[in-house]
C-alpha cells in the first residue's frame, strides 16, 4: 500500500499504489488500536466504514496471501 490520507480522527488511510488516479473501484485500509478499518475511497467521507478486529485481520491476509 502506498497513498497516503490522514483524516481528522487521526486514522491514516493507505490505498494500494496498484490503484489508478482515475476514481476506480478501491478500497482503502486504516490500523486503529483496537481494530482495522476498511471502506471505499469513492466514498471516503461519507459512506459506510467497516470495522474489522486485527486478529480477524490478520487472518484473512494471511488467506488472501495464500
Amino acid at each position: 500500500m502506498e497513498r497516503v490520507t490522514e483524516t481528522e480522527d487521526g486514522l491514516r488511510w493507505f490505498k494500494s499504489s496498484h490503484s489508478g488516479s482515475d476514481g476506480g473501484d478501491c478500497l482503502e485500509v486504516a490500523a486503529g488500536h483496537d481494530a482495522v478499518f476498511v471502506r471505499d475511497s469513492k466514498a471516503a467521507g461519507a459512506g459506510p466504514l467497516l470495522r474489522v478486529g486485527r486478529d480477524e485481520w490478520a487472518a484473512f491476509v494471511a488467506c488472501a496471501a495464500g
